[in-house]
Formats: C-alpha cells, structure tokens, sequence
C-alpha cells in the first residue's frame, strides 16, 4: 500500500461538517482524484465510509465498502428514493475518533446516484449498508451521527 493519497480527516469542531455540500456538477479530473484520494484515505482508517466533507471538501460525494459483493462503491450527488423500517446500531465515525453511539437509522434504502463518470444509478441496502448509506449521506448536509444518538437501556 505505498503511494497513497491521504488526505488529512476532519475532526468534530471543524466548521466545515456542519456546512451543507455543494452538487457535483464536474466530473473531471480533479473529481476522479477526490475520489481516489477518500479511497485512499478511507482504507488507511479502516473506515467503512467517508464523506468529502470529512476531508475538506464541501461536494455531495460519499465512499462506501462494507466488505461485501459490491465492494468499493461511489455516490455523487444522491438522493434518497425510499427508506423502510427502523433499526438502531452503534456508530462511528472517523471524524469523531473514539466515540461510540446507537443510532436509530433505516432497515432499507434505495438512493439514486451518479458515478465518477456522472452516470446514474441506483443502489438499494439493507442493515450495514443502509446504516451506512444514511450515516454518510447525513455528512452531506451538515449533520453528524452524534447528533442523533439515541440513550441505550441505561438511559446513556
């Protein structure tokens, strides 16, 4: 894993994650090199998502791998179509190292998309990557998971 592009992750205080992103309307280079680069810093976290706005940059870009059949995928620009269901897991989030927090999230989401090349798709999930989906998706518009921490049966 030499020649990585990291880029440095932006933590909780910084202005920059509660700003809501702009829409990807450039699908050039210097797009494609964002991309690589959140790759690249993604895996060097052992994350399983990051947001542009977590390394800076203020674009409707999100990264996902959960480690299953789809492995690596890219949203730009995407919009939610549906979410069904409830289901509460505990979070992270690269931006807020060593914080630990359940959260209330879908049990399924279908989202549209584009890919690094402006195409548009469409991604359905369930479980992780719904809790995924809707985590980094929330980076978008300024909003982080400890914002929507839910008390375990402690009342923590």
């Amino acid at each position: 894993m030499n020649d990585l592009a990291l880029r440095t992750v932006v933590k909780e205080g910084d202005e920059i994650l509660r700003k809501k992103c702009r829409e990807v309307t450039d699908f050039d280079e210097k797009c494609k090199t964002l991309l690589d680069d959140m790759k690249d810093t993604m895996i060097n976290a052992n994350g399983v998502g990051i947001a542009a706005p977590q390394v800076g940059v203020l674009k409707r870009i999100f990264l996902m791998d959960i480690h299953d059949e789809n492995g690596l995928l890219e949203f730009i620009n995407p919009v939610f179509i549906t979410t069904e269901g409830e289901q509460i897991s505990c979070e992270g989030c690269l931006s807020i190292p060593g914080f630990e927090g359940s959260v209330a999230r879908p049990a399924y989401v279908k989202i549209k998309a584009q890919d690094r090349d402006g195409n548009e798709f469409v991604y359905e999930g369930e479980e992780l990557a719904a809790v995924c989906v809707s985590h980094e998706y929330d980076h978008l518009d300024g909003i982080l998971f400890r914002d929507k921490v839910v008390p375990d049966e402690d009342g923590k």
